[in-house]
């Protein structure tokens, strides 16, 4: 299954770019967002701006839509955008989007004004965003695709879930091409969530590589994937396994492992069971924050080391266990990226990247 297109929108900009200079620039301070009252300290998150979602041609498609599906829908238009050219009209396309927690910002929403206004009162634009699979139809309806559209909720495992479900679509041959991604967004109630059962970061720093304790910063995106078994010759790169509780099975060594460790987990310990001295680690969750199906960002920092052959510095490099880190960016030789993240019941899911 070839990665023909990436497009993506997190805190610190839009498109693939933007992503690259973050890579190369490394780690910065996430923002402070309001607190309740009770919250005597400040709370930080890795937010995407409303001027970062200014396309005026696609934002006046989805004016009513909630934050939630206009990232997603930026991002899968940046996918196709920055694709080798696909043209995508009459083609069956499908669209697949995974999410963890949904529209739960708008969810919530819905029910305070259930509660302030009467059932007889509230927003129907309200009720109709908060409905699941509403990010995935805003795409479909913009891009004017003509395929199955999808909405696959999974909490750590929602993206792998997406890529493997991409690639029975396209095996069954029911899509010549299939954008699959991720959209999350940050809420007061996942706010509250994490205060009471994770540790906030003091200094707003995610550590990958302490794996006991943790610390985790809330962040929110989209990330877009195009994808097909055609133009291999036009493809990033490739996905070339993807493989879901799999632990003892994922036998195949890499050129580097990249893990999803952003202190979601109380106990990451999990990850040094699975790495090899032999084979260079990194952790890119500091860029874009602790986001459950952050395995979506961390999959789009692999295709671009693949397609540059570039290997990009951890963000964070305080490594107690004395792992083989990447410490700085240079370039390198990189023919099989692994991709490895687990869930609180210690299942590992791995998705292998590589080089076209």
């Amino acid at each position: 299954m070839n990665i023909l297109g990436t497009g993506i929108v997190f805190t610190r900009g839009q498109g693939m770019d933007s992503f690259e200079r973050a890579l190369q620039e490394g780690w910065r301070s996430p923002g402070i967002v309001p607190s309740p009252p009770s919250i005597h300290e400040e709370r930080r998150a890795y937010l995407v701006e409303h001027r970062t979602l200014s396309d005026r041609e696609l934002m006046k498609k989805v004016r009513r839509a909630d934050k939630l599906s206009k990232m997603a829908v930026i991002a899968a238009s940046e996918a196709l955008r920055n694709s080798t050219g696909e043209d995508i009209n009459r083609k069956k396309t499908g669209i697949i989007a995974a999410t963890a927690l949904g529209a739960h910002v708008t969810t919530f929403d819905f029910l305070d004004n259930i509660l302030e206004y009467g059932e007889a009162s509230v927003s129907p634009t309200t009720f109709s965003n908060s409905v699941h699979n509403a990010a995935a139809s805003y795409i479909s309806s913009v891009l004017g695709t003509e395929g199955p559209t999808l909405t696959v909720t999974d909490f750590f495992f929602s993206f792998h879930n997406a890529l493997q479900l991409a690639q029975s679509w396209l095996l069954e041959k029911r899509c010549d091409y299939i954008l699959a991604g991720v959209t999350e967004q940050y809420g007061s109630v996942q706010a509250y969530v994490h205060d009471t059962k994770l540790t906030a970061a003091p200094d707003g720093r995610i550590r990958p590589f302490n794996f006991n304790p943790t610390f985790q910063v809330p962040g929110e995106g989209s990330v877009f994937f195009l994808l097909s078994h055609k133009e291999a010759d036009k493809a990033l790169c490739e996905v070339h396994d993807v493989l879901v509780n799999t632990d003892g099975c994922d036998v195949l060594r890499g050129d580097l492992d990249v893990i999803d460790t952003d202190g979601l987990l109380a106990d990451e310990s999990h990850y040094l069971q699975t790495l090899s001295g032999e084979v260079p680690v990194a952790s890119y969750t500091p860029l874009f924050g602790s986001i459950m199906s952050g395995s979506a960002f961390t999959c789009a920092a692999g295709v671009r080391m693949l397609e540059k052959q570039m290997i990009y510095a951890s963000p964070v490099k305080e490594n107690p266990h004395g792992l083989n880190i990447a410490a700085e960016t240079r370039p390198g030789v990189i023919e099989l990226l692994r991709c490895i993240r687990y869930n609180c019941y210690g299942n590992k899911a791995v998705i292998y990247l590589r080089k076209k």
